[in-house]
């Protein structure tokens, strides 16, 4: 029987956006890259990233041309949001100092919203060709298997995940955090791809995840495929996450009260 879901096409239209983006970035993977600086000279941008974006953009706006794209290099381009009903979220290349480093821990993230609401998310890592999508209400998948949260209790055996801003601020704040919260529990990854860490939290690898100063193209994509995995996912204060605020937490849900307290990022913030 066929999906009779409204939202599958999205979908199907979202991962084909995502292999492409992957394949790109595979193309140029230990080869000769453009890399220009942004907001500092740690927040750094290559011409794959670019290549990625416009592709997934042509990929999208050939399907959908009455549709927004928010993409991390390119903003909206020449179209406004303020009317969008759909608005798609785009990071071309999450993971950029990774990749151009060589390190292998990347990848593209692209969701849909729908009239302000996140309704279809896909993560892909080309790499180890793991693709991790989620519609509304539907569930999160791992290459077409269903994603379930991890069901850690106690802290102190949890492995939670965190990552770095690119503002020196924010840097240090977030150390203090890291240093405070680590003997506290069994230990703290930072691989540097917020999209990548989140879906390990859906896929219940990290029992959970902080990070201060992210952006919706970080995001969006990875906190409906926690969601759809049973996990929990807010502001410090605990009240419910909406993208573009300055502090996010998640978790497998289980732990959530508890983490949240141990981070004590509300405290972090107002000093």
């Amino acid at each position: 029987m066929a999906d009779a879901d409204p939202r599958t096409p999205f979908l199907h239209t979202a991962i084909r956006a995502a292999r492409e983006a992957a394949r790109i970035q595979l193309t140029h993977l230990g080869g000769e890259l453009e890399v220009d600086t942004k907001s500092s000279d740690v927040d750094i941008v290559t011409q794959v990233d670019r290549l990625c974006e416009t592709a997934i953009r042509e990929i999208v706006l050939a399907a959908y041309p009455d549709h927004v794209v928010l993409g991390e290099e390119q903003g909206t381009g020449s179209a406004g949001t303020a009317d969008a009903r759909y608005r798609w979220i785009v990071d071309p290349l999450d993971g950029t100092v990774n990749y151009a480093h060589g390190f292998p821990f990347f990848c593209v993230s692209i969701a849909l919203e729908i009239d302000g609401r996140v309704e279809v998310g896909v993560v892909y890592d080309g790499l180890r060709d793991e693709l991790f999508s989620a519609v509304a209400g539907r569930g999160a998948l791992l290459n077409g298997r269903p994603l379930r949260v991890s069901d850690e209790t106690v802290p102190k055996r949890a492995l939670l995940g965190t990552g770095f801003a690119y503002v020196d601020d924010t840097i240090h704040r977030n150390v203090e955090v890291f240093g405070r919260v680590l003997p506290q529990v069994r230990s703290i990854r930072r691989p540097g791809s917020a999209a990548l860490d989140l879906c390990s939290v859906a896929a219940g690898r990290l029992d959970g995840f902080w990070e201060l100063g992210l952006n919706p193209w970080d995001v969006a994509a990875g906190i409906l495929l926690i969601q759809e995995a049973g996990g929990t996912v807010t502001l410090a204060d605990g009240s419910p996450y909406r993208l573009g605020e300055p502090s996010l937490v998640a978790s497998n849900g289980h732990l959530h009260g508890k983490l949240l307290r141990l981070l004590d990022l509300g405290s972090v913030l107002a000093g």
